[in-house]
């Protein structure tokens, strides 16, 4: 009885103990209540597997959020919101909401960098595309020996969609025609 309880309030691994010792008695003594152990075994390993279900995904979300360094040390498929000031990015993707972009160390060619970045407020309300992409434009500054070697700036800021999963950073990219080896952050930038 004990195990279809613990089964009922979602105590799966406790229900499933549970249930395995009272099969085990039953047996022995040859007593009732089979079916209560059972029922209590079967919920217990539903719940158990949908608790191991739910802390895989909750991993697998972390690591597809979690930021990557600022220069990689080999090229990798990234999200955007894993990108911090210093990513290189090997081919800018075309307008519109960004979700997967190829990383490349900094030395290597890259037709764009992360070179500033804008974090809302967390508790800050949806402000609408636009708003977010002015916001972000006003952090996005090019210094003149930039502007006038033909790098300019593309911005990057939250979508509705990922604001309401909690993304609130923007991005500030240096981009030219072209490609960049190098950083724009310490001066080694070398365009071809």
């Amino acid at each position: 009885m004990w195990s279809l309880v613990t089964g009922v309030l979602a105590l799966g691994p406790v229900a499933v103990v549970l249930g395995i010792v009272a099969l085990r008695r039953i047996a022995s003594r040859g007593t009732r209540g089979r079916g209560l152990a059972v029922a209590g075994l079967v919920l217990g390993a539903v719940g158990t597997l949908a608790l191991a279900g739910t802390v895989v995904g909750l991993v697998l979300t972390a690591q597809a959020t979690r930021p990557l360094p600022a220069d990689v040390t080999s090229a990798r498929d990234a999200r955007a919101v894993q990108l911090v000031t210093g990513s290189c990015v090997e081919e800018l993707p075309d307008d519109g909401p960004v979700d997967t972009v190829r990383v490349v160390p900094c030395a290597e060619p890259h037709a764009a960098q992360v070179v500033t970045q804008f974090d809302f407020d967390r508790d800050a309300v949806w402000p609408g595309q636009a708003a977010a992409h002015a916001r972000v434009a006003r952090a996005c500054v090019l210094d003149d020996a930039e502007r006038e070697a033909g790098v300019r700036a593309v911005t990057w800021a939250p979508t509705e969609r990922g604001w309401a999963g909690g993304d609130r950073r923007g991005l500030c990219l240096a981009v030219v025609d072209g490609t960049v080896s190098g950083s724009f952050l310490d001066g080694s930038a070398t365009l071809s």
